[in-house]
């Protein structure tokens, strides 16, 4: 008789549950999408840069003396001195050409392999403490900067989208196509195969 007891207790208990998900379903209130957004709202999301050819670079432009004046009021803290490394990050300057060896040192000028890069990054993430605060010209200005401290561009350059996607990154051809098959893979939404 005892285990009689237990399964009515069990029973009893899923009983109990299934009531109680029930109440909790029936007083969830209705299922709302949200509303439409506007183009605007699109817009200031959609800042991507395409590094091969800069593809969503916005107006604007900046000098190298413009992004040294940025960068001591805003990077210096975390990046040290001339991007040479700071109490937060390490360089930002140097290490080209170290991809080929064991001893890689990641920079700007080592690692990206075109320049927009360095324009997208820093627009998104920087500074640490304001992310995209930063107004197109004076991420112009400290690309320039940053470039120029790696000996790729000129202290004269006025930087914008033109000048930043003819700049010839060491680490180009560095890289190799992610060619396995699952990278060919194409959305379907309908009638998928």
């Amino acid at each position: 008789m005892r285990s009689l007891d237990i399964s009515c207790a069990l029973l009893g208990g899923a009983g109990a549950l299934l009531l109680s998900t029930a109440v909790v379903a029936q007083s969830k209130p209705p299922v709302h999408y949200g509303a439409s957004i506007s183009e605007a709202d699109v817009a200031a999301l959609d800042i991507d840069i395409r590094g091969p050819d800069g593809k969503g670079l916005p107006p604007g432009k900046g000098t190298v003396a413009d992004g040294e004046k940025i960068y001591n009021e805003q990077c210096v803290a975390c990046h040290g001195e001339k991007a040479k490394g700071g109490s937060v990050f390490g360089a930002m300057v140097g290490g080209i050409g170290s991809f080929t060896t064991d001893k890689r040192v990641l920079t700007p000028g080592s690692m990206y392999p075109y320049a927009p890069i360095l324009f997208d990054y820093t627009r998104r993430a920087m500074p640490m403490n304001a992310p995209q605060s930063l107004t197109n010209d004076q991420v112009y200005a400290l690309s320039a900067y940053i470039l120029h401290l790696n000996g790729l561009v000129p202290a004269d350059v006025v930087m914008d989208a033109a000048t930043l996607t003819k700049i010839e990154m060491p680490n180009r051809n560095g890289f190799i196509v992610d060619d396995r098959p699952d990278t060919k893979a194409t959305r379907c939404q309908k009638n998928c195969p």
